[in-house]
């Protein structure tokens, strides 16, 4: 299974930018997909995933109604969609997967076994 993750770059403050995320090796109906993001010098926290089965969408509580997580399974990518976004949204970004995560450990990133090579994001004016 491999992770290709894109769209990355430098926005203004208040901009958007739409991340992608293309997955090959497998489905995304038995797939749950989730972004994370690491700052320089902080630890790699969640920011937005999509459960396997259905339309189960979960953000962390930063970024709820400013980010939205999509997929398209004809393509077999999954995005992430960006607005108003701020400084501390710099970091980059990576897409991961698993199979095996449930609801009690979908936003624990110990459960994603799949990673792809990040993409870095920079918010500033």
């Amino acid at each position: 299974v491999q992770l290709q993750a894109s769209g990355g770059g430098l926005v203004q403050p208040g901009g958007s930018l739409r991340l992608s995320c293309e997955v090959s090796g497998r489905t995304l109906s038995s797939y749950t997909i989730a972004w994370f993001r690491q700052a320089l010098g902080k630890e790699r926290e969640f920011v937005a995933g999509f459960f396997r089965s259905g339309s189960n969408t979960f953000y962390a509580d930063s970024v709820k109604g400013r980010f939205t997580i999509s997929r398209e399974n004809a393509k077999n990518t999954v995005y992430l969609r960006m607005n108003s976004l701020k400084s501390e949204d710099t970091a980059v970004y990576y897409c991961a997967g698993s199979t095996r995560v449930i609801m009690t450990t979908r936003r624990n990133q110990l459960y994603y076994d799949d990673w792809g090579q990040g993409t870095l994001v920079t918010v500033s004016s």
